[in-house]
């Protein structure tokens, strides 16, 4: 891929590469998840977040988390096998994926990081980052986790 690629332009490519379906639309900004939903026409347990959590070693992974739900850092942390956890700053975020917060998406990150699902959008039609801002993407939870090789888990807790 390109440098000059565009957010989309590379989560595009990547998509097309795994195989994945996904559909890209252009969405107005919104002030909230419960607005959020409502411009997709969805609820907010189908908008999720694609969480770059960085462990200890300078590595990260995707967390995929409903709307409506938080990560849980006890169960991530045991999932991991790891004692320390965190939310990067918004330029190592940056950085890992090639993506600004709130656009960001494991597709056509610029690092190929695990993905870890919380189990609760399995089975779903799920809208997501697309890699720029006033854009969203939907895709099938399920085909998401499978080009991913995607780690399935309870990692969250109701917000």
């Amino acid at each position: 891929m390109a440098d000059a690629a565009t957010g989309v332009e590379r989560v595009r490519a990547d998509a097309a590469a795994r195989g994945l379906e996904v559909e890209v639309i252009e969405r107005p900004a919104a002030r909230s998840l419960e607005e959020a939903a409502s411009l997709l026409g969805i609820s907010p347990g189908d908008i999720v977040k694609s969480l770059v959590v960085k462990r200890s070693d300078d590595t990260y992974v995707f967390a995929l988390v409903p709307g409506g739900r938080k990560i849980s850092w006890p169960k991530l942390r045991t999932l991991l096998g790891v004692n320390k956890l965190q939310l990067p700053d918004a330029s190592l975020a940056l950085a890992a994926t090639g993506y600004e917060r709130g656009t960001i998406t494991p597709l056509g990150s610029t690092t190929a990081w695990p993905v870890v699902a919380d189990e609760t959008i399995a089975g779903r039609r799920v809208s997501m980052g697309a890699g720029e801002h006033g854009r969203s993407l939907f895709v099938d939870a399920d085909a998401l986790i499978a080009a991913f090789g995607a780690t399935v888990a309870d990692i969250t807790d109701p917000e």
